[in-house]
């Protein structure tokens, strides 16, 4: 559904598309013909009735058809009555879509089917062409988009109609999309909008159980490059697509989101419900990279449910994930990256309460941070099924893992936080030292506060026994030193080239 969710967003990209540019000429033809060609080369099958008249080319009874690749007997079509282009007196075309417009996904098997209908509506408001045949630009706005699950239907089946719902809805949308037709084609696209809506939900027409989920976001900002290979094809086959020059640049941000989340299966319920203070989104793809990084901000989440003893309110003042992976075949080191982090975590006071009677243990929020970047090699296409299935057999190696740093590590909760960075680079040659891992060399430098401490009051809770504390200690003492502050331990580990492993100077191996 992905790949037809992707084709779908590419469609109402050329359907309610947007950007400004320089004026030149442009016929009603130029910009039909362009959009003809577009749609031909992502695959879809494609009818209509043209008909020129004076400076109007007006386009009825279109449909567009297009297979979804690896899902057999499924299709996606969209279907409209008419589309006009306007040739203006200062060069522009002016294109006029129905405010309601079809989109229509079949799929059979067998003598099954089912037909999911959206029907997409705005507020009728043209789209301005400018430029040229080889470099077209486009503006739009509207005072509302909208998304409607239209129609559902299955064979064999009885499905009411208000057994499933789907509505999401942008509200003030300005878009801004520059065409470089050269070759591959380029589009440069900005769009804003005041808030993005959704609302779905699923009811089981013979029982009170159902889901639901509905959510806002406000002050909506994104911008992408891309290019497309000019045919782009059906075959689903994405390692030739991005070797024909695929890539796309995006980013995504707004000031503040909320959603909520309900269930209900027979006596089991949940429930969810959240706030955000904005957060971002951004991807990086092409034919030597993926790179995806999401953030979200002041964070509050209140969970209830019939397996859950008691409502519990979260919060966290950060929460972020990234991650870039070279994707290229090739036996040149490429850089990669991990990246995760939870800053100030914070439970309530009814939880620390089962765990802390008492408040022996400072309360404070907890962290979690791991920055990584590396380099590494690629000795296999990962979008090649055949050559997938012989890195899964152990025919080939996937790659090779060359260096690793660590840009920073942070681990906080109750009083005690370990802090630390390190770099390190891999022998691939010598499998042997580290029983069958390529034999790492360089050094780590860490920080302990606070653990003494809280090994003092985790034994006077009764949750560590003095045995486990003097195993704790004794392995503290043997990696690590007294630092500056009161109860603070650093340690440098360091593994020589030679397969020694040092804490402080003193070897462990």
């Amino acid at each position: 559904m992905s790949v037809f969710l992707s084709r779908s967003c590419c469609t109402a990209i050329v359907l309610i598309a947007s950007a400004q540019g320089a004026l030149a000429d442009l016929s009603a033809q130029d910009v039909w013909t362009d959009w003809k060609s577009y749609m031909s080369g992502v695959g879809y099958e494609m009818t209509a009735t043209e008909n020129q008249s004076g400076n109007t080319l007006t386009v009825s009874d279109l449909s567009m058809i297009v297979p979804i690749p690896d899902e057999d007997d499924v299709t996606a079509a969209i279907t409209t009555d008419e589309i006009t282009f306007t040739e203006n007196d200062d060069g522009t075309v002016s294109i006029l879509l129905p405010k309601d417009f079809p989109m229509t996904v079949l799929a059979s098997e067998g003598n099954d089917k089912v037909t999911v209908g959206l029907l997409f509506t705005h507020d009728g408001s043209p789209i301005m062409v400018s430029g040229d045949p080889s470099n077209m630009a486009y503006d739009y706005a509207t005072s509302q988009m909208t998304m409607t699950l239209d129609k559902l239907e299955a064979t064999g089946e009885d499905i009411p109609q208000d057994a499933i719902r789907l509505t999401a809805t942008l509200s003030d949308v300005v878009t801004k999309t520059t065409m470089s037709l050269a070759g591959n084609r380029t589009y440069d696209q900005s769009w804003t909008a005041s808030a993005l809506s959704y609302d779905l939900g699923f009811k089981d027409p013979g029982s009170e159980d159902h889901l639901s989920a509905a959510g806002a976001m406000q002050q909506i900002t994104t911008h992408s490059v891309s290019t497309l290979p000019s045919d782009l094809g059906t075959s689903g086959d994405f390692s030739a697509l991005l070797a024909a020059g695929f890539s796309a640049v995006a980013d995504f941000s707004y000031t503040s989101g909320n959603s909520a989340i309900s269930f209900k299966d027979g006596r089991d319920s949940f429930a969810f419900d959240s706030t955000s203070g904005g957060g971002a989104f951004d991807v990086t793809m092409d034919a030597s990279k993926l790179s995806y990084g999401i953030t979200h901000k002041d964070m509050a989440f209140n969970v209830a449910g019939s397996e859950i003893p008691f409502p519990l309110a979260l919060s966290m003042a950060e929460a972020g994930f990234n991650i870039t992976i070279p994707v290229a075949k090739s036996e040149a080191e490429q850089d990669f990256a991990l990246g995760v982090a939870l800053r100030d975590f914070a439970v309530p006071e009814m939880l620390w309460g089962m765990i802390d009677p008492s408040g022996a243990l400072p309360h404070d929020p907890a962290s979690v941070v791991l920055s990584l970047t590396g380099k590494g090699k690629v000795l296999f296409d990962i979008f090649d099924p055949e050559a997938m299935e012989k890195v899964e057999d152990g025919d080939i190696a996937p790659g090779e893992l060359n260096a690793v740093s660590i840009n920073e590590l942070l681990v906080s909760a109750a009083g005690a936080k370990l802090t630390g960075t390190g770099d390190f680079t891999f022998n691939n040659e010598d499998l042997a030292s580290f029983d069958g891992l390529p034999a790492p060399s360089g050094e780590a430098n860490l920080s302990l506060s606070g653990a003494n401490s809280l090994v003092d009051k985790l034994v006077g809770m009764g949750l560590l026994s003095d045995e486990d504390a003097m195993g704790a200690r004794m392995m503290m003492g043997m990696l690590a030193v007294p630092g500056e502050g009161e109860d603070t331990l650093n340690s440098k580990i360091e593994i020589t080239e030679d397969g020694k492993i040092l804490a402080n100077g003193q070897r462990l191996k």
